[in-house]
C-alpha cells in the first residue's frame, strides 16, 4: 500500500479531531481562529500516535535491509535470540526482508515528522497562550484585545527565553561543544521534553490507577449510585453559586446601564455587554426615555472603561459557567434516573428493562429491533458488571506491564521491559502487522491514561471539558496546548519502553523517522542519561499514592470535598442530600410527564369529536376540567 496507509491515516485522525471538537466545543458561537486552533492541536497530537507505529515497522524493515547488506553482521532481533531466546534454529544474516504492508518510502517520513512537530510546538507555545489570552480578555476591539493579551504573556515568554538562555550559556562555556543551529534545535527540543515529561510521569502515575478501577467500581452498582448521588449534591451547590453569581454581575450590568446615557461615549460598551447578557435578562433592563435618563445621569458615577472591560469578562464567564452546570445538571439527572431504574429493574420477574420516564428521542430502527427491552434488561442487569470487571483486570495487568517497563527499560542486557520483549519476538519473524498492532495498543494505553486525565481534571472554574458543546474557548485552547506539550515526550518515552531509542537503550541500530529529528540528546548529558532515565521510575510512587487515594485524602483535609466511601461521614451527608435532591427531581418530572400525557390524551379526545362532525354547541359542552391545564406554574411551586 506504501503511502495510502499513511493517507488513510491522515484522514481517518482528522475525523477523529472533528468528532471530539463538536461533542467539547461550540461551532455556531466560538470564534473559528479558536476552533481552529484547537482542531489543529489536537489533530497533530492524534496524528503522531496513529503514525509512529507505521514509522517503528518502517524502521525494522530498513534496519534487516542494513544487516543483510553487511556480510558477517547480525540484526538486533537476531543477536537477541542468541542471548535471550536461545534460539534452535539461528536465523540466517542473509534472510530475506519482507516489506511490510505499510512501508513508507525513505524521505517522507522526516519531512512529514518536521512539518508535524514543530507546527504543534509553534501552536503550544506561541501562538495558543496568545490565543487564550485573547479569548479571555474582556476588550471591547481587536486592539484591545491584543493588548491584554501581550501584556498577560509577557512574564510567560520571558520565562522561556529565561530558561533558554541559560541552557545556551551552559552549552556555550563548555570546552567540548560547539554551538550550531542544530544543538540550538536539541536544546530548545530537550526544555520542551524535559517539561512535558515532567508532567506526563503524574498524569500516568494518576491514569493507570484510576483507569482500572473506575471500571472495577462501575461493576458494583450500589457504589456507583451513591458516588452519583454524591456528585449531584456537589452539582447542585455549583448550580446555585453559578445562579447566584450570574443575579450579582446581571445587577452590576443593570446599575453600569442606568449611569451610562444613551449619548455617552461608553454606551457602545455597554451595548456590547447587553447583547451577551441572556435574553431574559435584556427584557427585564429598565427602559427609559433619553430626557429621562440624561437628567439622571448627572448625578451618577459613570464608570470607566476599564471597569467596563472588567464587567465585559465577568458577564462572559458568569454566563458560562451557568450554561455548564445547567447542562450537566441535566446529563447527571438522566445517568441517576438510569441507574435507579437498573436496581429496580434488578428483580423484574418478566426480565424485561422498563424505564421511569419516556425520552423524547424516538430509538433508531437499529435499536428498535435489536436492543429490545429484553436485551437491554441482560445487558444492564446481568452482563454488564461482568464485563466491566472483565475489562477492569485487563487493564489492571496492561498497567502492571507499564509500571515494570517503566522502571526496568534502561536495561538492555539482559532485556526487562516487556514491551521491548514483545517488539523483539515479533521483529525476530519480522511480524509487521503484529508489531504495528502491539505499538498501537500500548501507546493508545499510554495516550488514554494521560487524555484522560486532562479531560477529567478540573482546575477551579478555570479548566473544565464540558462534552455537549459546553467547554469555553479557554479550556479548548489550554487542553490543546497541554496536547501538544505531552505528546512527544509520551512518544520519545514509548520508543524507550520498546528500545528503538538508542540515546536510552544504547543500541547499535539505526534511528526512527521521529527520534532523528529531535537531535541527539547527547548533547545535554544530564538530561539524556540521567532525568530521562530515572525521572520515569517515579511513576511507581505515583501509582501507591493513587492506590491508597491520598490525593483525595489531601484536597479533603483542604476543604474540597471528594468521595471517600458511604461509611464516611461527610461522603454519606451529601449522599442522602443527592437522594432527597433526585426524588425532588423525579417527583417533579413524574407531575410533567403526566401533564403532558394528560394535555394529549384531551386533544385525542377534542380530535375524536371534531372528526365525528359535532357541532360548535356540543364542544361547548365540554366540562371545564377537560381544558388543558398549565403545568408549570404548578410545577415551579412545588
Amino acid at each position: 500500500m506504501s503511502v495510502g496507509a499513511l493517507a488513510i491515516e491522515i484522514l481517518v485522525v482528522f475525523f477523529l479531531a472533528l468528532f471530539l471538537l463538536h461533542r467539547y466545543g461550540d461551532f455556531r458561537k466560538q470564534h473559528s481562529l479558536v476552533l481552529l486552533g484547537t482542531l489543529l492541536s489536537w489533530y497533530l497530537c492524534f496524528l503522531i500516535v496513529f503514525t509512529l507505529p507505521l514509522d517503528v515497522s518502517t524502521t525494522i524493515y530498513n534496519q534487516c535491509r542494513i544487516d543483510n547488506e553487511r556480510p558477517g553482521t547480525t540484526s538486533s532481533a537476531q543477536s537477541f535470540n542468541q542471548t535471550s531466546l536461545t534460539s534452535i534454529h539461528p536465523i540466517s544474516p542473509s534472510k530475506v526482508c519482507h516489506k511490510p504492508w505499510s512501508y513508507i518510502p525513505d524521505g517522507i517520513l522526516p519531512v512529514f515528522w518536521r512539518v508535524v512537530y514543530w507546527t504543534s510546538q509553534c501552536l503550544t507555545w506561541l501562538l495558543l497562550p496568545f490565543m487564550q489570552s485573547y479569548a479571555r480578555s474582556g476588550g471591547f476591539s481587536i486592539s484591545g484585545k491584543i493588548k491584554t493579551a501581550l501584556i498577560e504573556n509577557a512574564i510567560y515568554y520571558g520565562t522561556y527565553l529565561l530558561i533558554f538562555c541559560s541552557l545556551l550559556i551552559y552549552v556555550a562555556v563548555h570546552p567540548k561543544w560547539q554551538l550550531t543551529w542544530r544543538g540550538l534545535q536539541t536544546i530548545g527540543i530537550a526544555a520542551a521534553n524535559t517539561w512535558g515529561l515532567f508532567l506526563l510521569v503524574l498524569l500516568l502515575g494518576y491514569g493507570l490507577v484510576e483507569i482500572p478501577r473506575s471500571y472495577w467500581n462501575s461493576s458494583h452498582h450500589g457504589y456507583l449510585l451513591a458516588k452519583t448521588y454524591f456528585k449531584m449534591a456537589k452539582l447542585a451547590t455549583e448550580k446555585a453559586d453559578a445562579e447566584e453569581n450570574m443575579e450579582d454581575t446581571m445587577q452590576e450590568v443593570a446599575d453600569s446601564s442606568e449611569a451610562i446615557g444613551y449619548s455617552h461615549p461608553l454606551r457602545k460598551c455597554i451595548d456590547t455587554i447587553l447583547k451577551k447578557c441572556p435574553r431574559e435578562i435584556q427584557d427585564r433592563m429598565p427602559r427609559r426615555d433619553l430626557e429621562e435618563s440624561e437628567e439622571e445621569n448627572t448625578h451618577r458615577i459613570c464608570p470607566s472603561k476599564r471597569s467596563l472591560t472588567k464587567l465585559h469578562k465577568q458577564v462572559i464567564n458568569a454566563r458560562q459557567r451557568q450554561s455548564q452546570t445547567l447542562v450537566q445538571w441535566e446529563i447527571l439527572l438522566e445517568e441517576v434516573f438510569h441507574l435507579e431504574d437498573v436496581q429496580r429493574n434488578q428483580t423484574s420477574p418478566t426480565r424485561q428493562f422498563v424505564h421511569s420516564f419516556t425520552s423524547g428521542q424516538s430509538p433508531s430502527c437499529l435499536g428498535k429491533y435489536l436492543y429490545t427491552s429484553t436485551v437491554e434488561w441482560y445487558w444492564e442487569c446481568v452482563l454488564r458488571s461482568w464485563f466491566c470487571r472483565l475489562l477492569a483486570l485487563l487493564l489492571t495487568l496492561l498497567s502492571g506491564a507499564v509500571v515494570w517497563s517503566e522502571c526496568t527499560f534502561f536495561s538492555a542486557k539482559p532485556v526487562l521491559s516487556l514491551f521491548a520483549i514483545f517488539i523483539q519476538i515479533a521483529e525476530r519473524d519480522y511480524n509487521y502487522l503484529y508489531i504495528e498492532m502491539a505499538c498501537f495498543v500500548t501507546i493508545f494505553f499510554l495516550c488514554v491514561c494521560v487524555y484522560s486525565t486532562v479531560f477529567r481534571v478540573r482546575v477551579f472554574n478555570y479548566y473544565y471539558l464540558v462534552p455537549h458543546h459546553q467547554t469555553d474557548a479557554y479550556t479548548l485552547q489550554f487542553s490543546g496546548m497541554l496536547f501538544c506539550r505531552l505528546t512527544p515526550p509520551l512518544c520519545l518515552n514509548f520508543l524507550g519502553l520498546i528500545h528503538m531509542d538508542s540515546t536510552i537503550s544504547h543500541q547499535q541500530r539505526i534511528q526512527t523517522a521521529y527520534t532523528s529529528i529531535m537531535g541527539s540528546m547527547h548533547l545535554l548529558p544530564c538530561i539524556a542519561d540521567g532525568f530521562y532515565i530515572y525521572y520515569p521510575m517515579l511513576v511507581l510512587l505515583l501509582c501507591i499514592a493513587t492506590f491508597c487515594s491520598l490525593g483525595t485524602r489531601c484536597l479533603n483535609l483542604l476543604g474540597f470535598t471528594q468521595f471517600m466511601s458511604q461509611s464516611d461521614d461527610l461522603s454519606s451527608d451529601l449522599v442522602d442530600e443527592g437522594r432527597e435532591l433526585i426524588k425532588r427531581e423525579r417527583r417533579r418530572r413524574q407531575r410533567s410527564q403526566d401533564g403532558d400525557i394528560w394535555k394529549r390524551s384531551w386533544r385525542e379526545r377534542y380530535e375524536e369529536k371534531r372528526n365525528l362532525g359535532q357541532n360548535r354547541n356540543g364542544y361547548s359542552e365540554l366540562r371545564d376540567d377537560d381544558s388543558p391545564r398549565n403545568y408549570s406554574e404548578t410545577d415551579q411551586l412545588m
